[in-house]
This record gives C-alpha cells, sequence and structure tokens, in this order.
C-alpha cells in the first residue's frame, strides 16, 4: 500500500471555504484502477492557522503516479468551483509514504 498526505495550513476564518472547496469538486478517484480510500482531515488551530490534511491510499506507488498522469487527476485539480477565495499560511506539504504495517479491526459476523 502506498500513502498519499497533503498537509494544507488554512489561516483561520477560512476554514469553510476551504472545506466547501473539497466538498464541491468532482472527485475522480472512483475511477482509478488501484484507488482504496480518501479522507480529508480537520486538526486544531495553532499559530493563526488550521490544519487541514488529504489522505489517499493506494494499491501501491504506480497506481498513484498512474493517478498523477491521468486526466482524471488533471480535471480534478483544475479551478475550484467556491467563488470563495482560500488564504493559506503556506504552500501545501505533500508527503508520500510506502505503507509497512497495516494493524485493521475487521467487524465480527
Amino acid at each position: 500500500m502506498y500513502l498519499v498526505m497533503n498537509r494544507f495550513r488554512v489561516k483561520v476564518g477560512f476554514e469553510e471555504a476551504f472545506e466547501e472547496v473539497w466538498r464541491s469538486r468532482e472527485s475522480k478517484l472512483l475511477e482509478r484502477e488501484g484507488f482504496v480510500r480518501f479522507d480529508l482531515l480537520k486538526g486544531e488551530e495553532s499559530d493563526g492557522y488550521v490544519l487541514f490534511a488529504s489522505h489517499a491510499l493506494w494499491q501501491d506507488k504506480e497506481a498513484f503516479i498512474g493517478w498523477t498522469k491521468s486526466a482524471q487527476f488533471r480535471s480534478s485539480h483544475g479551478k475550484p468551483k467556491n467563488e470563495n477565495p482560500v488564504e493559506y499560511a503556506g504552500p501545501p506539504v505533500l508527503e508520500c509514504f510506502e505503507v509497512l504495517d497495516d494493524l485493521t479491526i475487521v467487524a465480527a459476523d
């Protein structure tokens, strides 16, 4: 498995606009082979910004690289439909990880 994380430091007061960008975007992730899961996370306020992180889990690095080179990726990362601008406390930070160990609770039947 391959985990891709983008961290966004959103200036205080722009959280709702940022969340609306994600709610209104047309995700194409489900169309891509090798895609497993996506989560958008919201952290606590600190130093004038709120930390958000997007986590995407892929079967492997190759599936993620394929996504970044796809038409679906380009259309998903176009100009947002949201008219409200978002102000950031710096550029997004992309971090990629190979999953070495996974502990998951499986519901009993």
